[in-house]
């Protein structure tokens, strides 16, 4: 025999107007009970055609549960003298094809005055955090908005100044500029016979004594002037113009001398977000990218000059008391010995075999710039002068 629970206490609901939406179910259901006897198929059958009508709306679970369970009966016949009906977790519920019933909400009112106060209290926390956290979002969202558009603004700043230098190349303007300055570390004019600066790079050495050369590497964006001073970290933050600039400016190491010659200039830039100074060297490390940029051009203030690429590697700078090959030292080889064991040591970290070699007594040019693989990591592409 069908049995159908219509019993309902207080603490089954969560709050009271629900309870009482049970309420007026239950006194519908036992009505409609009353008058249909649940062990007749008839009967089911006719309580299941009023349910389908819509002329009857339950309020409550409760309702809907007796409105399942009819629909269970009439779609599922069962001998109604031994009750063999489907648990209800396998049943398909009724209410999934009507109209959901929308939930009450719980009034603050419910609650004695205690309880009330404490929800207030936690109510009142809640809406400051979610202020705070809005606020805090937002001025992060506004100090990035300002972060990129300053950057983009000195970074647009910063390339039409290098486009401006680079028209300079071969200018005449600023010829007649006094140029009576020292401009070469490591240098007396009393002692060396100083070349002629060459006639193209004049006027932007006017512009700049610390003007060392010109680095371009054909079809990337490398094409810009090359600086030497004292030390090697002033042009980390300063530009051409000599006025601070996070991405700097290309220089020669300080320890090169470009009138008296070395074995192996170095040349230092940064790797920047946006692609300028030497961002691009790393793509290097893919031999295809080699092959479409095999040469590079370094001309000092005296004298041009091309290269092409040997080795590409990784490396890092390393503690002073570590024993290893530490590329950014070899500016000068004291033997011959000494120059192929350099090579020796760059040929086995190079990602490729370029087939170039080198001998004593060939100049080379190095370019290095920050690697992000490791902490103190250095990009490093190797090339030899080859006219």
């Amino acid at each position: 025999m069908p049995k159908i629970n219509i019993n309902v206490s207080h603490e089954e609901f969560p709050s009271r107007q629900e309870y009482e939406a049970a309420l007026r179910d239950q006194r519908i259901i036992k009505d409609l009970m009353n008058e249909y006897d649940v062990n007749k198929k008839a009967d089911i059958d006719r309580l299941y055609a009023i349910l389908q009508s819509g002329k009857i709306r339950f309020e409550s679970s409760l309702g809907n549960h007796f409105d399942d369970e009819i629909y269970e009966l009439h779609m599922h016949p069962v001998n109604l003298t031994t009750n063999t009906k489907k648990p209800l977790a396998n049943r398909t519920s009724k209410n999934k094809k009507k109209k959901s019933v929308a939930k009450n909400t719980v009034k603050l009112e419910y609650f004695d005055p205690l309880m009330q106060e404490n929800i207030r209290k936690e109510m009142k926390k809640a809406e400051r955090k979610r202020r705070f956290l809005i606020i805090l979002f937002s001025a992060v969202g506004v100090l990035c908005i300002g972060y990129v558009v300053i950057y983009q603004y000195y970074s647009s700043k910063s390339e039409r100044r290098w486009e401006a230098l680079s028209n300079l190349v071969g200018s005449e303007a600023l010829t007649s500029t006094n140029t009576d300055s020292g401009i070469i570390v490591h240098l007396e004019e009393t002692e060396y016979e100083v070349p002629d600066i060459l006639a193209k790079y004049q006027t932007l050495y006017n512009s700049n004594q610390r003007l060392i050369g010109w680095l371009k590497i054909d079809d990337t964006i490398i094409d810009y002037p090359v600086m030497q001073c004292s030390d090697n970290t002033y042009y980390l933050e300063h530009n051409f113009d000599q006025e601070e600039d996070k991405a700097g400016a290309l220089f020669l190491d300080y320890n090169c001398n470009v009138i008296t010659g070395c074995d192996n200039y170095i040349i230092y830039g940064h790797h920047l977000m946006s692609g300028k100074m030497f961002s691009s060297l790393t793509e290097y490390e893919s031999e295809n990218y080699y092959v479409l940029h095999p040469y590079i051009s370094f001309d000092t203030i005296y004298e041009e000059a091309d290269y092409q690429v040997m080795y590409v590697f990784r490396s890092r700078v390393f503690n002073e008391d570590e024993v290893c090959f530490k590329y950014y030292q070899f500016i000068n080889a004291n033997s011959e010995e000494e120059f192929l064991s350099y090579m020796n040591e760059m040929a086995q970290l190079s990602f490729y075999d370029t087939g170039v070699n080198a001998v004593y007594g060939d100049q080379l040019l190095t370019l290095s710039t920050c690697d992000y693989n490791e902490p103190n990591g250095r990009f490093v592409v190797v090339a030899k002068r080859i006219n």
